[in-house]
C-alpha cells in the first residue's frame, strides 16, 4: 500500500507542474490550448456547443505516452 501512496502522491506533483506551466504559457504566447484546428466550436443565437476533440486526442496520446514510458522498469 505504500506504493500507492507515492503514486498518488506522484502523479498529484505532475498535474500541479502541468497545471502550472499550461497557466503560464497561456499567459505569455497566443497559443491556447483548448483552441486547435479540429474542436468543434459551434454559436448559435442563444446556443453555444464547444467539443475539444483534437484536443482531447492529443492530451490522450500525450497522457499514454508518459503512463508508458513511467510503467517500464
Amino acid at each position: 500500500m505504500p506504493q500507492m501512496g507515492k503514486l498518488f502522491i506522484l502523479m498529484g506533483a505532475v498535474f500541479i507542474g502541468v497545471g502550472l506551466l499550461l497557466t503560464l504559457v497561456s499567459q505569455f504566447s497566443s497559443f491556447k490550448i483548448g483552441r486547435l484546428p479540429g474542436d468543434i466550436y459551434i454559436k448559435k443565437d442563444h446556443f453555444t456547443l464547444y467539443f475539444p476533440l483534437t484536443t482531447s486526442i492529443l492530451l490522450s496520446l500525450l497522457l499514454t505516452l508518459v503512463l508508458s514510458f513511467l510503467s517500464r522498469k
